[in-house]
């Protein structure tokens, strides 16, 4: 930690304190005025840099990576609108309690609000979507060991809060005069091998450790869920976005089939493609909920955030549940609904086991029967319609059904996003899907799929995209060139403009529809693929479609499929399968006297 002058003297320090916490990755885009940063990172063997040129798109791979490692990642910008760049996927990641932490450069203060040059307000510059903002001591010559203890103890609170209950942003702001280079200053007293002296056990010590417990549930809240559950038979499980990882998936799985209750499994919970599938997983509720007669429960136990499923969130909203239960794992809350009746703010996983443990298990009965056939009706009829269908919801169909086990799924909002959750049938596969469902914009999407990539560059990754979202974040494909990252296959839904309009009603307002709000942009992306360095394909139909998604793992090279299709024919055809889907169901309603 050889430091020349105090703004490396200032930078290393902190950078070895993160390092020290668990910092393990940090993306970077160039600058001047954060040159100290940069290099103090560039030294640190323990971490990992990623470089991006655009600020937007290393905001959003940093907020990837964290997801898929659970764990914060740091990025680097210099002042100014760099800054700005980063605040989308500050957004998500506030919303998706995603951890990063943002080490901004800035001028001095006596340069600050005087006009100079790439100058901005940057103080407390992510309101409140910063859980912490810090604007750093000025860097001193000759700072006393209070001062160097101070910045150690800063550093190791940030990544603590980062990764505290709830994880989140923290917004680290360093000033810094020139020289930014790392030359030798002779008034500076920095040249010292350590950023402090002192002996060994001084050392340990200012070398601050912040440790924190899991939230498990306490034994009121197991017996008021136990005694809501002996109370309400007819109840649904309901696992939406930003559900819980680590076992989970496998734990609410278990509560499911223990109780015999059904479970209402958004694609990215980690709960629809479980390697041990049982009938009551659903993934068919966007359809058979679409203004069909079916049963409203008793009662609603939900874990993660508000589901993607517009028709889910419908029945939610009829249903009158007596105890409808908000599972919270960090104390957020998430009911847009207003329903929630027991807000229960402890670890998820540990509840489901305490459930397990306190409740008897279940024989299926009449209403998880029900369920269970309902799906299964839904799927026949789905497949059977689909088998010839050349519209965007039937290659999404596909895509899910032909994924290599064990590939990992990323899914760009808007369209193909509700796609997946209405044609991706659960399966036994180990599928894992992620999808920026925080403040769900289409910015950045491309980003973040590679930095999922990036957490473990050997696994394959696809990502399902539309065509806008693509074009939003082309700049994020040089992370794919920059890291050789051979694994990853890019599928672009390209239906020439913005599709999910078509399910608003603003499409019967024509013009100003086609223009204003789809927006045909007559775009086509072998020249993408060709930039970047990815194969092309623009597939014929469903067949050749499928053949190149079941070689996903053989791939020798990063591929960019494109299906073409029509706006209005897909929308035409998706009401078409529906409306034919509700007849199946409505049929088997009927016989069962409902």
């Amino acid at each position: 930690m050889y430091s020349p002058n105090r703004n490396y003297l200032w930078a290393s320090t902190v950078v070895d304190q993160l390092a020290r916490a668990g910092l393990r990755a940090v993306c970077i885009a160039p600058g001047s005025r954060s040159t100290p940063l940069t290099l103090a990172f560039a030294e640190h063997t323990d971490i990992e840099v990623f470089r991006h040129l655009d600020e937007r798109s290393a905001g959003f791979f940093a907020l990837g990576l964290a997801r898929a490692t659970d764990r914060p990642v740091a990025l680097v910008c210099t002042s100014g609108s760099a800054v700005a760049n980063f605040f989308p996927a500050v957004v998500e990641a506030h919303a998706s309690r995603l951890p990063l932490l943002i080490l901004t450069g800035d001028r001095p203060q006596e340069l600050r609000f005087s006009g100079a040059n790439q100058t901005i307000d940057q103080l407390k510059f992510y309101g409140d979507y910063a859980r912490w903002s810090v604007d750093l001591a000025l860097p001193e010559g000759d700072p006393p060991a209070l001062t160097l203890r101070y910045l150690r103890t800063t550093a190791a609170r940030a990544y603590a809060v980062a990764d505290g209950i709830p994880k989140g942003v923290v917004h680290l702001n360093f000033p810094f005069r020139k020289p930014l280079e790392p030359e030798i200053v002779e008034s500076d007293h920095t040249t010292s091998p350590l950023p402090i002296s002192g002996d060994a056990d001084e050392l340990r010590r200012v070398h601050t450790r912040v440790m924190s417990g899991t939230n498990a549930p306490s034994s009121e809240q197991v017996s008021v869920t136990a005694r809501l559950i002996r109370e309400y038979e007819k109840g649904i499980i309901v696992c939406g976005t930003n559900c819980p990882g680590g076992d989970f998936p496998r734990r609410v799985a278990a509560l499911a089939a223990h109780l015999q209750l059904p479970l209402f499994a958004e694609p990215s919970s980690g709960v629809r493609y479980l390697e041990d599938q049982h009938p009551l997983i659903l993934g068919g509720y966007e359809t058979f909920l679409n203004r069909m007669n079916v049963p409203l429960p008793e009662m609603v136990i939900r874990f993660g955030d508000v589901p993607t499923s517009k028709w889910l969130n419908d029945t939610l909203e009829q249903s009158p549940a007596h105890a409808y239960l908000q599972i919270s794992a960090d104390g957020v809350w998430s009911d847009d609904l207003h329903r929630t009746t027991h807000f229960i703010h402890c670890d998820p996983e540990r509840l489901c086991a305490g459930l397990i443990e306190e409740l008897p298990a279940r024989q299926a009965n009449e209403w998880s029967r029900l369920f269970a056939r309902v799906e299964a009706a839904t799927w026949m009829r789905l497949s059977e319609s689909m088998q010839t269908a050349g519209f965007d919801g039937a290659f999404v169909a596909d895509l899910i059904a032909e994924l290599p086990a064990g590939t990992r799924l990323f899914v760009g909002s808007s369209l193909p996003v509700r796609h997946v959750d209405q044609f991706g049938r659960p399966r036994a596969s180990g599928l894992t899907v992620y999808a920026n469902r925080g403040a769900s914009g289409i910015d950045g999407n491309v980003s973040t799929a590679l930095g999922i990539a990036a957490a473990d560059p050997q696994r394959p990754l696809v990502m399902l995209v539309g065509d806008v979202t693509l074009y939003h974040d082309m700049n994020g494909l040089f992370a794919l060139q920059d890291r050789n990252m051979q694994n990853v296959t890019v599928v672009v839904i390209n239906n020439n403009g913005g599709g999910i309009f078509q399910r608003l009603p603003i499409s019967r307002f024509e013009p100003p529809f086609t223009d204003l709000f789809v927006m045909p942009h007559d775009l086509e992306f072998q020249h993408v693929a060709a930039l970047y360095g990815l194969d092309h394909h623009v597939v014929a139909d469903r067949v050749e479609f499928r053949q190149l998604i079941r070689n996903t793992t053989a791939s020798q090279s990063a591929r960019l499929i494109e299906v073409r299709t029509s706006i209005s024919e897909d929308e035409t055809a998706r009401r078409r399968l529906i409306q034919q889907v509700r007849t199946e169901v409505e049929s088997l309603l009927v016989t069962q006297g409902l």
